[in-house]
């Protein structure tokens, strides 16, 4: 099954959209690698690739019992043609223990969660409003907006740093910048979904980021 069947086998309502909503991808292990799209997951359900975890209970269902179950009143569920179907929060991987992510995307927002909204020179954490992504080889100096070469730092550390290398401006980073390992907080499709607290480190929502 694909993504295009799995959406013509359902209706074209207000519901459609989620098709689109995040579901928890853990590994044989349990642990979190990935966040797939409801489509995504049910694809993976339907082909024996992977199973339904409950988080009140973490029983694990197949399509065959998944899709027999009714949904409660107030849970979100896909409208088919012939049925209502549940939308999955987590699934766990049976046939491998990897599924392809991608590299983390170097952007602005991404830094913000790699430093931890944290002055990589002074080790303040004064706000978003308050910090800048800084070029430690300064682009005057050819540097590149790349993992590797930017940090986060707060305005006064930026200011006082300017156009000149961290051993110029007698400034010491905390630590080297590097690209992040994939994490859930990392994930396109982000949203906090209660139940993933089970499966997640609370560490991992402490990035409180503007839209």
């Amino acid at each position: 099954m694909t993504v295009a069947t799995l959406e013509r086998r359902t209706e074209i309502t207000g519901l459609s959209p989620m098709l689109q909503r995040p579901t928890l991808v853990l590994n044989r292990s349990w642990l979190p690698i990935n966040v797939a799209t409801v489509a995504r997951a049910l694809i993976l359900l339907w082909n024996n690739s992977a199973k339904v975890v409950d988080p009140t209970d973490y029983q694990l269902f197949d399509w065959s019992d998944w899709s027999r179950l009714v949904p409660d009143q107030n849970e979100p569920f896909i409208q088919s043609v012939r049925q209502k179907i549940r939308v999955p929060e987590v699934i766990t991987l049976t046939q491998f223990d990897r599924m392809p992510t991608q590299a983390v995307t170097f952007s602005r927002r991404n830094v913000f969660k790699r430093d931890k909204m944290m002055c990589q020179y002074c080790g303040k954490q004064p706000g978003s409003e308050e910090l800048t992504i800084d070029h430690v080889v300064p682009r005057a100096l050819g540097g590149q907006s790349s993992w590797t070469n930017c940090v986060l730092a707060c305005v006064d550390c930026n200011s006082r740093k300017a156009d000149r290398t961290p051993a110029e401006a007698g400034m010491r980073l905390r630590k080297k910048p590097v690209r992040p390992t994939w994490k859930p907080i990392y994930a396109q499709r982000m949203n906090r979904i209660e139940s993933w607290s089970k499966f997640i480190s609370e560490a991992y929502w402490n990035v409180e980021l503007e839209q």
